[in-house]
């Protein structure tokens, strides 16, 4: 009695085993992205907006590959540093805060696509006042300095009528 419960024992585990490797089997054909790159790929979100939010321009262009391009128009790390420089001098830039949340990261042949909630802050009046609300539309590609934005598109929620 004892060994054919040893052995039920041994054959549920030998299952389990198996299911499991068949699991993660899948997951790999299908393209599903190590937990690391989900870390990383986070990462990069936090320092595209700790680069921006502190007017750290080439930080900033760095979470880009070097032919990225940001909203479409800003294309390549000179531009990339200079849409910092003028958000700052010219668009109140040292006074507002990025906050993402909802991040969705999907596998694609490339890389990733990302997606990410906006919720920009002007934090130089009391109290913090939201200034848009929007949503990231990124591209994301894996080089040999880590996970880098191909590009960002910004969609701005639609203002409500009044």
């Amino acid at each position: 009695m004892a060994k054919r419960r040893t052995l039920a024992v041994a054959i549920a585990i030998a299952v389990a085993i198996l299911t499991a490797g068949l699991v993660w089997a899948q997951q790999a054909k299908a393209g599903a992205l190590a937990t690391q790159d989900y870390v990383d790929i986070a990462q990069l979100y936090a320092r595209y907006n700790t680069a921006i939010d502190t007017g750290d321009a080439d930080g900033w262009a760095a979470t880009f590959t070097p032919d990225g391009v940001f909203n479409g128009t800003t294309r390549g790390h000179e531009a990339l540093v200079q849409f910092v420089h003028d958000w700052r001098d010219k668009r109140n830039g040292a006074n507002r805060r990025h906050w993402n949340s909802n991040l969705v990261v999907t596998r694609t042949p490339e890389g990733a696509n990302g997606s990410v909630y906006l919720q920009l802050l002007d934090v130089g009046v009391r109290p913090a006042a939201a200034t848009l609300t929007a949503m990231y539309e990124d591209r994301l590609v894996k080089t040999a300095d880590g996970w880098r934005f191909k590009s960002r598109l910004l969609h701005n929620d639609p203002v409500a009528a009044r």
